[in-house]
């Protein structure tokens, strides 16, 4: 029985000491949120380390040290470049949380609002289908064109994100946008002295869903 019993708790030993070896590495893996955006998020006139983006990785050190931010955003991107761009980052990165801060410039040039929402909503399905979670930031463009076409690009937001299930923050210039010390002489990108409310505004939804 003993000669039996041996080879039997060597061999659990020998697994039970592998999983202790295992354990504090898959622990340690982190996991990866993905900020998939414009200008706005790419710190347009400042540098990168003054972003609300470097901003919400400082913070994620502190209160979720297992999430690393990658910031893929563009200036000047739209709905249909990132829609170009996304799966490829969905592959490298796999994210866990996918931040969808697109279609201010569509809106801006005026595309319709239609293939504004298409874009977004197959992104936020790319990225659901991926794994991720999706927040979806909205936008807000001046009110010079027109209240149908403000009112159609407003609405897109809630729609893509009830068709879709993402989240939704509120609007993140809230508080910025109409404060002139707060914006560059462009009148649509924040200061760096605003990016700290940028995050303000935005961290609150997604913590909700970290």
């Amino acid at each position: 029985m003993q000669q039996f019993l041996f080879p039997v708790l060597r061999t659990a030993l020998a697994i039970g000491f592998s999983w202790l070896l295992v354990l504090p590495a898959t622990a340690a893996q982190p996991r990866t949120l993905l900020v998939f955006g414009d200008s706005i998020s790419a710190a347009y006139g400042m540098s990168s380390e003054q972003g609300w983006v470097a901003l919400l990785s400082e913070r994620l050190e502190a209160s979720h040290p297992d999430y690393t931010v990658v910031n893929a955003s563009i200036s000047g991107e739209t709905t249909a470049g990132g829609l170009r761009r996304l799966p490829d980052l969905l592959q490298r990165y796999e994210p866990e949380v996918v931040v969808l801060e697109l279609g201010g410039n569509d809106a801006l040039r005026g595309y319709p609002t239609r293939l504004i929402r298409e874009n977004l909503a197959t992104m936020s399905r790319l990225s659901r289908e991926a794994g991720a979670k999706v927040l979806l930031l909205p936008m807000e463009i001046p009110p010079n064109y027109g209240a149908r076409y403000t009112r159609a690009f407003r609405e897109s937001f809630p729609l893509v994100a009830k068709a879709t299930g993402a989240h939704t923050a509120p609007f993140m210039l809230e508080g910025i946008a109409t404060r002139d010390e707060l914006m560059q002489d462009d009148g649509i990108h924040p200061t760096a002295a605003a990016q700290q409310q940028l995050l303000d505004n935005v961290l609150p939804s997604l913590l909700e869903i970290l």
